[in-house]
């Protein structure tokens, strides 16, 4: 249990930093390749999928984080 539980979060924290990565600054990301016209000014649905994606994998994280906390415990 503790080593299939190790390599979820392994997968989980990877996917996190590429989710985080994938993110855009003020004119970078998504933003910067095309996705919204800079005429618009606000966030693309693309931009607000990948934050909530981001938001759920920390989340997951978060839990895997505890799991893992009680089973060295």
């Amino acid at each position: 249990m503790l080593a299939a539980l190790a390599v979820w979060h392994v997968l989980v924290s990877i996917a996190l930093v590429v989710l985080v990565l994938l993110h855009s600054g003020r004119d970078a990301g998504f933003g910067g390749m095309g996705f919204t016209p800079s005429s618009q000014g606000g966030t693309h649905i693309v931009e607000k999928n990948l934050t909530r994606v981001t938001v759920v994998i920390g989340i997951v994280f978060f839990a895997d984080t505890v799991g893992l906390f009680h089973l060295l415990k």
